[in-house]
């Protein structure tokens, strides 16, 4: 891992976790003066955003694709999204999903954000978006933040409570939830596959080429039958939630909804996997954020069998799902790193992001040789 990915050092030895807001990117900037306007004649009354409270603007600079901001009306805060700026894969950063998601999802699942307005016109901020509810807790990239560092068992704790909390998201009835219109669950495995594959195809890297479309075969050939039709959110992941401050067993939310689906588990699991790190994995550590390797979380065959028995599903073919969750992955990288080729975006972090294809490609293969996905169950 390059000193490039390390997270920063205080002078006392400690790393320095990242800002959860900031100043808005250069480039990242949007029509605030029109953008304010809009949403003084727009929000709901009942959100208390009076015509006298001052309009401030800071940005959450964490994500890599979405574009969120942090929107201030005196001392009410709520969240903007919006798609990132330039040509934008096929179905992907849907804020029109993503708001009928969490304009419905909130009322049976409390840790869905509520979604309070949608705008798709483009003139107001130059694409869709939509204002959500802000959420205050903590954000674990790669360190344990203070504010839980005092628990026992801390890293475990977090590890097992998001795990359960996914099964818990995974075991919502969709018509229930007024989302049973949200995708097509026939089906949906094979085309997740074919899907990603043309993603690869409109930006590969000729370099990388070989092992990605190795590992898609492999991927097409072994499809596995879906054992439920579930909510899919399609990005779970150890930093797209947050936790109580004061209680590491406590999700209070899941963010990044743009990509919910009706669909198979065990690919929102199989994703999972592919971001969680493991003792086995040695110097390539899976974690999302250097240091997550570190943390106490749950071994990889620990977190299969707290979801196995928190889901009630079959995890004995995961090893596929776990494959594609790292294809997938690499895919997603690459495309990042064509979006800053290309200059449709001027974060730094997308210039080296793609180094990671090989590894992650390569690791996809090996487990598609093993279905119980490499590693011991104890």
């Amino acid at each position: 891992m390059s000193k490039q990915n390390q997270p920063p050092v205080a002078a006392h030895g400690e790393p320095v976790l990242p800002p959860e807001l900031a100043p808005v990117r250069s480039g990242e900037g949007l029509d605030w003066e029109r953008i304010e306007t809009y949403l003084r004649a727009n929000l709901p009354e009942d959100l208390g955003c009076n015509a006298s409270d001052a309009f401030e603007v800071l940005q959450f600079p964490n994500g890599a694709a979405n574009l969120t901001y942090l929107i201030r009306f005196g001392e009410n805060e709520l969240v903007l999204r919006r798609p990132p700026f330039g040509t934008l894969a096929p179905g992907a950063h849907s804020m029109k999903r993503e708001h009928k998601v969490l304009s419905r999802l909130w009322r049976h699942f409390e840790r869905a954000p509520r979604a309070y307005l949608f705008c798709d016109d483009p003139e107001i901020a130059g694409a869709d978006f939509f204002v959500m509810q802000r959420c205050r807790g903590e954000v674990i990239r790669g360190v344990i933040p203070r504010s839980l560092a005092g628990f026992p068992n801390v890293g475990y704790r977090v590890g097992k409570a998001l795990i359960e909390a996914i099964a818990e998201f995974h075991l919502l009835d969709p018509e229930e939830c007024d989302l049973e219109d949200l995708g097509r669950p026939v089906g949906f495995v094979e085309r997740q596959v074919s899907g990603w594959k043309k993603r690869w195809d409109l930006v590969a890297n000729p370099d990388y080429d070989a092992v990605m479309n190795a590992v898609h075969t492999r991927l097409a050939a072994s499809l596995p039958e879906s054992q439920r039709v579930s909510l899919v959110h399609n990005d779970l992941k150890l930093d797209n939630c947050m936790f109580d401050a004061n209680d590491p067993d406590r999700v209070i939310a899941f963010f990044d909804w743009d990509m919910t689906t009706l669909g198979d588990p065990l690919i929102d699991f199989g994703t999972l996997l592919n971001y969680w790190p493991d003792p086995s994995d040695g110097k390539n550590s899976r974690g999302s954020h250097v240091g997550m390797e570190s943390m106490g979380l749950p071994t990889r065959a620990e977190v299969r069998k707290l979801y196995a028995d928190a889901s009630g599903l079959n995890v004995s073919q995961i090893g596929w799902y776990e494959a594609f969750g790292l294809w997938k992955t690499a895919t997603v990288l690459q495309q990042l790193h064509h979006r800053w080729l290309v200059g449709d975006s001027t974060d730094e972090r997308m210039a080296r992001i793609g180094a990671r294809i090989p590894e992650l490609a390569e690791s996809a293969a090996h487990l598609l040789g093993s279905p119980n996905g490499g590693d011991s169950d104890g």
